[in-house]
């Protein structure tokens, strides 16, 4: 066996004292922060707890207990053939464990918890029915706006198909030795960049005079139509010019661009 060092031996005398800048301030901090916490566990300790504490203390304990024979209503269960852990009811499908403690802590009047749920529902179905409208208007919207676009193209359409065939009627009427129309709007005359005005207000006043400016671009153009199979025995859709009417009603689908699709 190793014998002890002497107290009294350099190995104990001549002991260093760490003295880094700094240390004995940490030491000082984690002594305060090691003190702090004893007294923080003292008072918890030697806190007096309030009554509520106490009562929920206890009633738990309780209610961790299963119930003894102690227990009036358990010793009546077990003379009428109640075994622990049995569910209730004569064919056994009842409940098992009691049903459970609701504490109710609060100062709020009963069926206030209630009242503030129904609320909730009813702001949740009230903002679900704004969403729904929401969506509807905007679904609304889009259909009515896929309807102005396609009325648009038809017009557009319509428009382009009315400037075919008042070109056509010009020049079938030319080759026919035709000098004026039979309306003024069944031939297409361009309109010039610069115009008297006393030759635009005579222009404005034949066209009212002939009824022109009443009618809609697509009577004008079933209008115009007719005129070409009945006078030219031209369709603008076949882009042909038929023999006679027998010819035309045997080789042209319709009067309608829908008949030529």
């Amino acid at each position: 066996m190793a014998e002890e060092e002497d107290y009294m031996s350099d190995s104990f005398i001549n002991v260093k004292e760490d003295i880094r800048p700094g240390l004995p301030m940490l030491r000082r901090v984690r002594e305060a922060h090691q003190k702090e916490e004893k007294h923080l566990e003292a008072n918890l300790k030697n806190r007096q707890k309030s009554l509520k504490e106490e009562e929920k203390e206890r009633r738990d304990n309780v209610l961790k207990s299963a119930l003894g024979s102690e227990n009036k209503g358990f010793a009546l269960l077990q003379k009428m053939g109640y075994k622990s852990g049995q569910a209730l009811g004569k064919s056994g499908s009842g409940i098992v464990e009691p049903i459970p403690l609701n504490i109710k802590t609060g100062r709020s009047g009963i069926g206030h918890e209630t009242l503030i749920k129904r609320k909730a529902e009813e702001e949740l179905e009230n903002y679900r029915r704004k969403v729904h409208l929401r969506n509807q208007a905007e679904e609304k919207a889009a259909d009515q706006f896929r309807l102005r676009l396609k009325s648009k193209k038809e017009e557009l359409k319509l428009e382009g198909d009315l400037r075919r065939s008042q070109r056509a009627c010009h020049q079938l009427d030319t080759q026919k030795d035709i000098q004026v129309p039979r309306e003024p709007w069944y031939w297409f005359m361009p309109e010039k960049e610069e115009e008297d005005e006393e030759e635009k207000g005579e222009k404005e006043q034949e066209e009212d005079e002939y009824g022109g400016e009443e009618l809609s671009v697509l009577e004008k153009l079933q209008i115009l139509t007719r005129y070409l199979r009945e006078e030219h025995r031209y369709c603008i859709w076949c882009g042909t010019t038929y023999e006679d009417e027998e010819d035309l009603s045997l080789n042209c689908p319709g009067p309608t661009s829908a008949d030529h699709d």
